[in-house]
């Protein structure tokens, strides 16, 4: 699944690091979500939306 994780993240000037301590998971899962090798649980997915505080469709994008 594509997704605006990477930009969103840089907009705010934020590591990997800083981003997966936030939402609780490792920098590695952090990585393989934007890089599109993993695709997060609907729970993750939510606390992500909820950080960046945007709706869950204008981070995760369809193909």
């Amino acid at each position: 699944m594509k997704n605006r994780l990477k930009v969103l993240r840089a907009e705010r000037d934020w590591s990997q690091q800083e981003l997966a301590t936030r939402l609780d998971v490792s920098r590695q899962s952090v990585n393989a979500i934007e890089t599109g090798r993993y695709d997060p649980s609907l729970p993750l997915a939510f606390r992500i939306a909820d950080i960046f505080a945007m709706p869950i469709e204008e981070i995760f994008l369809r193909k």
